[in-house]
């Protein structure tokens, strides 16, 4: 596997926000692993506050609670990491912004708190739009390999390659 560059998440980044911009969609992120990771790639592009609207790190169970509404039976039935907890995290995201966009990401970086179940590189995504509010527009799992900076790293690719299959590839409006 190629390492992925500092350059190639601000290309990402920035057409991202080129595209953003096109729509007139705002973006708001919701962190756990990556600990704001993507929202400072996104706002590394000069003119983000255009497109970027907020992002949440929410480490802790506590913080995915209390910033993002997870409900704590989804965290004690399905844990941090999982699919039904990154969609609560990215419509809550999407709720308290208000905009078009939420990303969330949640996963165990490592190098320790791993299990059989969820090894260490286990990383689930979810993005949602207003449209698709209640069920994330996309839920995803990966497993990514390597250290625990090179999967936070694959992790913010992974999140920036997402937004950018949902965004609009030509101009649109809100």
């Amino acid at each position: 596997m190629q390492p992925i560059t500092d350059q190639e998440l601000y290309r990402l980044a920035e057409e991202v926000g080129r595209r953003a911009l096109a729509a007139s969609w705002r973006i708001v992120t919701a962190e756990s692993c990556t600990a704001g990771w993507i929202a400072k790639a996104l706002t590394d592009v000069p003119g983000s506050s255009q497109w970027v609207d907020s992002g949440y790190v929410t480490y802790s169970n506590s913080a995915k609670m209390r910033d993002v509404g997870v409900s704590s039976r989804t965290l004690t039935e399905h844990g941090a990491v999982s699919g039904a907890t990154v969609r609560e995290m990215a419509d809550g995201a999407l709720r308290a912004a208000g905009v078009e966009m939420a990303i969330a990401v949640s996963g165990i970086a490592g190098p320790d708190g791993g299990t059989a179940e969820k090894p260490v590189g286990t990383v689930w995504f979810a993005a949602a739009t207003p449209e698709a509010r209640g069920a994330a527009a996309v839920c995803e799992r990966k497993l990514f390999s390597g250290d625990r900076e090179q999967v936070r790293r694959q992790s913010v690719d992974h999140a920036l390659r997402l937004a950018l299959r949902l965004l609009p590839a030509a101009r649109g409006g809100r």
